[in-house]
């Protein structure tokens, strides 16, 4: 079992993330914190396998748990769990030992794909011995949210790449009807390719609330590809 800590200072979103780590088999939430302090103090006393990690925390910043953990000599694996999105703290986040790093607002489905993928690298790491060049490369790739998804029988790759270049030559995020009609695919069509890619952390989802009714689901393309 991998146990989790889930730190964030917003005690309904720790909730919610928990919620999503209890769902996935194989992950166990061992503890939730709600400040840098507090998080510290938790992987002394309880047993730590992987911190999803807020980088807006009352009292330090993420990124500063990750070096106060370094410079104690664990090795505890972290996974950004954020809204930060500018360049110089994911940059600082992979040069501090992150191993992903997941921007907010997310879906279960996003979340499950990292942890997923994180479950794997971890059997991997277990089975110890030594690497040739493909492995290696696998181990390196197993978290990259670039790496191309595999498409479920009675998907198009063509379709896929279509959806991909609409998303990225949009100025911003889009619905499932203004992709359905940029690409002239019907909208049931477009929103099932959205959640495949979404699933994958290929396409980042997000809110929009109107006046009245249900929010608005909007996709814009998160990849670096």
């Amino acid at each position: 079992m991998i146990e989790v800590l889930v730190v964030d200072d917003d005690v309904r979103v720790a909730d919610v993330n928990a919620a999503y780590v209890a769902k996935i088999p194989g992950f166990r939430v061992a503890a939730k914190a709600h400040n840098a302090a507090e998080a510290l103090r938790l992987i002394e006393a309880v047993t730590v396998d992987l911190v999803l990690l807020d980088h807006y925390l009352p009292d330090e910043t993420g990124l500063s748990v990750v070096r106060t953990l370094r410079e104690r000599g664990h090795q505890t694996d972290v996974i950004m769990v954020t809204a930060a999105r500018d360049v110089a703290t994911v940059q600082a986040a992979m040069r501090h030992g992150a191993l992903q790093y997941l921007v907010k607002p997310f879906s279960y489905a996003g979340l499950r794909a990292k942890l997923d993928a994180y479950a794997t690298l971890r059997r991997t790491w277990e089975g110890g011995g030594e690497a040739e060049q493909a492995e290696v490369d696998r181990i390196f790739g197993a978290l990259s949210a670039t790496a191309a998804p595999e498409l479920p029988k009675g998907h198009s790759p063509t379709t896929a790449e279509l959806v991909r270049r609409a998303l990225r030559a949009a100025e911003g995020p889009l619905s499932a009807q203004e992709l359905a009609d940029r690409t002239r695919l019907s909208r049931q069509t477009a929103q099932r390719y959205l959640k495949l890619l979404e699933r994958t952390g290929r396409v980042r989802l997000s809110l929009k609330y109107g006046d009245t009714g249900r929010p608005e689901h909007r996709y814009e393309w998160a990849a670096s590809i």
